[in-house]
C-alpha cells in the first residue's frame, strides 16, 4: 500500500488520542481544538482571538506538549524590538591574542510553535519581523539568512475587548494567517469543571502522540490527496463570490463589500478541506468540508463597507449569506 495511504488510514485514530490528550489539560472548547488541529496538520499559521482567562497560552502550549515541539512565547508589547523576535549579534572578544567576532544569537522565533501573545499590541516594524518567517520559513538579520527548523506554525492572540494602544495587523500580515479562530465562554458545567480541575495539587500534562518528524511526514500525505474538480470549482467560486468588482457579484456583496477574499483564500480552503476529510478518516474531501471552515479562513479577507458597519453588519454575516445560496 502507498506510505501516503498508510497515514492517512491511520490518523483517523491519532486525531482521537491527541483530543483526548489535549482534554487531559483543557476543559472544553472542542470546536476550537479541531480548528486548531485542523490548521496544524494543515501547516498553517492561525490568529486566535477571544477574552482573557480563555486559557489560550495553556491550549497553545499543551498541543506542543502532544508533538513534543520546541515551543516559545513572545509577549508582545509596545516597546518590543524586531531583534527581541529574530535574535540579534553581540561582540564575542575571542581568546586571548584573536580578533573579535560577532555571534548570532538566536531569538525566541527559532521554534516550533511560536505563541505571538497580544500580536496587536507591538507597532508594525515589530510585527514585520514575524513576516518573512511565516511566508518562508527564513530569517535574516544583516547580510546573513537563517533557515527555520520544520515544523515552523504561529499562533497569534488578540484581546478584542481593549482597544486603546494597539496596533490593528496590515492586511498582508492578516492574509497570512490561514485561520482566524474566536474563542467563546465555557458553558456552566464546563466552567465548574475548569474550577474544580485546576484548583487542586494535582496538575494534568499531555503525553506525546506524534513527533516533529511524523508530524511533517502526515502534513505531506494530507498534500498529496487528491481533490476532485467540482471541489475545487466550489471553493474557487465562493472565494470569487466574495469580491464586489466581479462580474457576476450580487447586490448584497455590491452594497456591503469593499474588498473580497483573494487567491489564497481558495488555496487555504482547498488544504484545510484535505486535512479536514483526512482527519475523518476519508480520502478525499467534499464540498461540506469547504463549507465547515470556510468562515474561520474567509473572515478577516472580507473588508465591509462603511455602509455595513454602520449596520453592524460583519464579514461573518456575508459569509453565512454566501453558503446559504450554495
Amino acid at each position: 500500500m502507498d506510505e501516503n495511504l498508510v497515514v492517512i488510514e491511520n490518523l483517523k485514530e491519532k486525531r482521537q488520542q491527541l483530543i483526548s490528550e489535549i482534554h487531559k489539560v483543557i476543559i472544553g472548547q472542542d470546536k476550537v481544538i479541531d480548528e486548531i488541529v485542523i490548521g496544524l496538520f494543515s501547516n498553517g499559521h492561525m490568529l486566535i482571538e477571544g477574552v482573557p482567562g480563555l486559557a489560550k497560552t495553556l491550549l497553545i502550549s499543551t498541543i506542543a506538549e502532544a508533538f513534543n515541539l520546541k515551543f516559545s512565547r513572545i509577549q508582545f508589547t509596545p516597546d518590543l524590538m524586531p531583534s527581541d523576535i529574530t535574535g540579534s549579534e553581540i561582540l564575542n572578544k575571542g581568546e586571548q591574542n584573536q580578533a573579535g567576532f560577532y555571534d548570532f544569537i538566536k531569538g525566541p522565533v527559532f521554534a516550533n510553535i511560536i505563541l505571538a501573545d497580544e500580536i496587536n499590541r507591538t507597532p508594525p516594524k515589530t510585527q514585520a519581523a514575524l513576516l518573512q518567517a511565516m511566508q518562508e520559513n527564513q530569517v535574516t538579520y544583516g547580510n546573513r539568512t537563517w533557515n527555520l527548523d520544520l515544523p515552523f506554525i504561529v499562533l497569534a492572540t488578540q484581546n478584542p475587548i481593549e482597544q486603546e494602544g494597539t496596533y490593528p495587523l496590515p492586511e498582508a500580515q492578516l492574509d497570512r494567517f490561514m485561520f482566524y479562530i474566536n474563542i467563546g465562554y465555557p458553558s456552566l458545567e464546563e466552567e465548574k469543571q475548569i474550577v474544580a480541575h485546576t484548583s487542586g495539587l494535582n496538575i494534568a500534562k499531555a503525553n506525546q502522540v506524534l513527533s516533529a518528524a511524523e508530524l511533517i511526514q502526515v502534513q505531506k500525505s494530507i498534500r498529496s490527496i487528491p481533490v476532485s474538480e467540482h471541489v475545487i470549482n466550489f471553493a474557487v467560486d465562493l472565494v470569487r463570490s466574495t469580491r464586489p468588482n466581479e462580474p457576476n457579484a450580487s447586490d448584497y456583496i455590491k452594497k456591503w463589500v469593499n474588498w473580497g477574499a483573494g487567491p489564497r483564500a481558495s488555496q487555504f480552503l482547498i488544504m484545510a478541506a484535505k486535512s479536514r476529510a483526512a482527519l475523518m478518516g476519508r480520502y478525499s474531501p467534499s464540498e461540506d468540508d469547504v463549507i465547515s471552515i470556510a468562515e474561520i479562513v474567509l473572515q478577516h479577507r472580507i473588508i465591509v463597507s462603511f455602509a455595513a458597519e454602520a449596520e453592524g453588519i460583519r464579514s461573518v454575516e456575508v459569509i453565512k449569506h454566501l453558503l446559504s445560496k450554495k
